[in-house]
């Protein structure tokens, strides 16, 4: 009995000692990247499907592995291997093959213009022959990119388009109209860049023929400048050209380059247009596809372009139209009998369709209540389509496979949570990357028909350096806003929770259109800094409203013409829901927000005064008068045609029913939310005569990023919360 009691005794104390042995976590854990996941990047699948690439930046070499063993087997390329056969220096930042594998585009000293573009000194090594060439041009270039056939390189320079010939340069040529701050051939503008989600404005056809360019006459839109303060003794402007809402778009036009004539074509669209956020060419090297869009967005036509001896012909290959706005989208597939896979969600959520030529229905792949939320492809030989959906939960995701007829579906992904994968060319393997609230990612190696190969990345480190801090579990809900509708929701409650007690509550929002914070993933930064927080008392919880994603088409325009208005509504009720849960105290419950969140906290503590005690808004719109035209027309239209539903929800005009602690934060370096959004929020404040607190971060542009900052930003937040819930 007292061997039994003893051993009762022991283990109490092993588990008091374990627990103590955990610590809560701080800021400093969060932002020196204690609970970062690897995860699988940059490799590139090889022709042959079972082999990939991979940049290794430290000894700066390419290097091969097989997909099947995980071994690298060969170093294609290496900077040592370049001087030995040169004679030539040169560390690349970036490599690209050309079709046939036997040559590398090399970029060199790469800096970033906007979010996705970026400029470089290009070379070009020929792998067999051991030579490097370099493109002739007097500074850095953009978008350079090999032909699939022929040994020339096109690209981006003082913006015109320019093909270099690496065997005869007397041959190489320069086409489109390129002038600074007003023309521009081969690249996009910003806000293409921005909203249409791509910043190459070129393509070879797939025998490189021809090249296929946008050309943007920017010559009439609006610019916007930013001081730059820098370091020296006057600060510098940064000029460009942005069209707010209801303001003059870029002027665009595609044409089609004949390399071989040297001849070039505008195509001319039949019917008046205003945006062409795709062009796309088919397995034919002489067809090309255009994708164009109305300025509402609500009216979507794919127009199919043929280069003939007279010149283009242009036929309207397929049209959709939506009763609020049509997302873009990369999911338009050629097939070899020249039928088209494409998704829509006409039958109010995302799904697969099989067209033919001629833009007739063939077959709708995919059908249910649920969102098809990325397309991975197809796969001629198998005839299976593979992609990702929300079938099981808006919350999660999983991967899937089918046959082109819509029989046949398979889920190949096993574990609950969010999967997504990454297939080889030909699509005989896929990495499978699976993570959960409370698990890192885990990447496995998988055959296309999901039979698991080996683990690629387990994250056991992390799971380690996670073992050693008080951990509270995600808790996923469901919260009703005021009409009943029942809003996903996750809550994470103080490490040593008690019931009988009351805690404050601070709320994260995001909110805008199609997207999600509720989701069943890792997340390595934010969910680890609400843990510091839930460490110090508080309950942190963030609830997905009417207009987010993977819910339907209905669900999300509800908010079409007045953004921010049902949003708001929803945030309200769910904190009025909270405060009457017992273990809750209704006066202390605040909500914060970045961007879009942003926008929504400010909302929150002037519209929902008498419930938000504290909001913090950082880089928020506070008009949509102020955002750019692409994104804010999609949802609201132009101020024009509704100037209440700008003006209604702008937190400008609602700022005399501030009563709580509002901290208002800024880069003033912000491309994309100007800091101009702060400063009119500022100067309603003070004719308001509303206390608030203020920090702007100087030259930080929309993520508040570089050095210390972001824990600088982040012990700021916490202090706010700390001295004002």
């Amino acid at each position: 009995m007292f061997y039994r009691n003893l051993i009762i005794v022991f283990g109490i104390l092993t588990a008091f000692n374990l627990k103590a042995q955990e610590r809560d976590v701080t800021v400093q854990d969060v932002w020196r990247g204690t609970f970062y996941a690897r995860s699988t990047s940059g490799l590139r699948s090889m022709n042959d499907g079972t082999h990939f690439t991979v940049l290794n930046g430290r000894e700066a070499s390419i290097d091969k592995y097989s997909y099947a063993s995980g071994d690298k087997v060969a170093t294609i390329l290496s900077a040592a291997e370049i001087k030995e056969k040169t004679g030539k220096e040169i560390q690349f930042d970036s490599y690209q093959f050309n079709s046939t594998e036997d040559k590398v585009l090399l970029g060199t000293e790469t800096e970033s213009i906007y979010r996705h573009s970026s400029r470089s000194f290009y070379y070009i090594y020929d792998l067999k022959a051991g030579t490097l060439d370099r493109i002739d041009a007097e500074g850095k270039q953009q978008l350079a990119d090999l032909s699939p056939t022929a040994n020339k390189v096109a690209y981006v320079f003082e913006n015109r388009m320019h093909i270099q010939d690496l065997d005869d340069p007397s041959k190489s040529v320069s086409f489109g109209e390129g002038k600074e701050d007003e023309l521009i051939a081969g690249a996009v503008d910003w806000v293409y860049e921005e909203e249409f989600s791509f910043h190459k404005g070129f393509h070879w056809s797939p025998e490189g023929n021809y090249i296929a360019y946008y050309q943007f006459d920017e010559s009439e839109v609006p610019t916007f400048s930013m001081d730059v303060f820098g370091k020296g003794l006057y600060p510098s402007q940064d000029v460009f050209k942005y069209p707010k809402a209801g303001e003059v778009n870029s002027k665009v036009s595609i044409h089609i380059y004949d390399v071989k004539a040297q001849k070039d074509y505008k195509v001319e669209i039949p019917e008046s247009v205003e945006y062409f956020p795709r062009i796309k060419w088919t397995k034919e090297d002489d067809e090309l596809v255009i994708t164009s869009l109305n300025r509402h967005q609500d009216h979507l036509i794919l127009w199919e372009v043929e280069v003939e001896r007279k010149g283009l012909e242009v036929e309207k290959m397929y049209e959709e139209k939506a009763p609020a706005y049509l997302n873009i989208h990369d999911n338009l597939r050629f097939l070899d009998d020249e039928s088209f896979i494409w998704t829509s969600e006409k039958d109010g959520y995302n799904h697969l369709y099989h067209f033919n030529e001629d833009g007739e229905l063939i077959q709708q792949v995919t059908k249910g209540n649920w969102e098809v939320t990325e397309f991975y492809g197809y796969d001629e030989e198998s005839g299976f389509l593979y992609y990702q959906a929300a079938e099981e939960s808006p919350l999660q995701r999983a991967v899937y496979r089918i046959k082109l007829d819509g029989k046949g579906k398979e889920k190949l992904s096993q574990q609950k949570g969010w999967n997504d994968a990454i297939f080889s060319s030909g699509f005989q393997f896929y990495i499978n990357r699976y993570s959960s609230a409370s698990t890192p990612t885990y990447e496995t190696l998988h055959r296309s028909n999901g039979k698991q190969v080996r683990v690629i990345n387990d994250n056991a480190a992390t799971k380690d350096r996670i073992a050693k801090f008080n951990i509270s579990d995600k808790e996923f809900l469901q919260i009703p806003n005021a009409e009943g509708t029942k809003l996903n929701a996750w809550m994470i409650k103080p490490q040593d929770f008690d019931a009988t007690k009351d805690y404050p509550v601070l709320m994260f929002v995001y909110g805008g259109p199609g997207s999600q914070t509720v989701e069943d993933r890792y997340d390595a930064f934010n969910s680890f800094w609400y843990q510091s927080l839930a460490a110090q008392g508080y309950i942190v919880v963030s609830v997905d409203n009417r207009g987010t994603g993977a819910r339907g088409r209905d669900f999300r325009t509800q908010t079409y013409q007045q953004l921010g208005k049902y949003e708001t509504e929803d945030q309200i009720a769910a904190a009025k829901w909270l405060a009457k849960q017992d273990y809750v105290d209704g006066n202390r419950i605040g909500i914060w927000g970045w961007s879009y969140g942003g926008y929504m906290s400010s909302l929150g503590i002037t519209k929902g005064a008498d419930v938000f005690k504290m909001a913090i808004a950082v880089a928020p719109v506070t008009n949509w008068r102020f955002y750019d035209n692409i994104y804010t027309e999609r949802y609201m239209r132009t101020p024009q045609e509704n100037a209440n539903g700008y003006d209604d929800n702008s937190p400008i005009n609602h700022v005399e029913k501030l009563d709580g602690a509002y901290l208002l934060v800024h880069g003033s370096a912000d491309d994309n939310v100007h800091v101009q959004n702060t400063m009119r929020m500022i100067t309603a404040l003070v004719d308001a005569d509303k206390q608030f607190e203020l920090f702007i971060y100087p030259d930080k542009n929309h993520g508040i990023y570089g050095g210390n900052t972001r824990k600088h930003l982040y012990t700021k937040m916490t202090n706010f919360i700390l001295e004002n819930l």
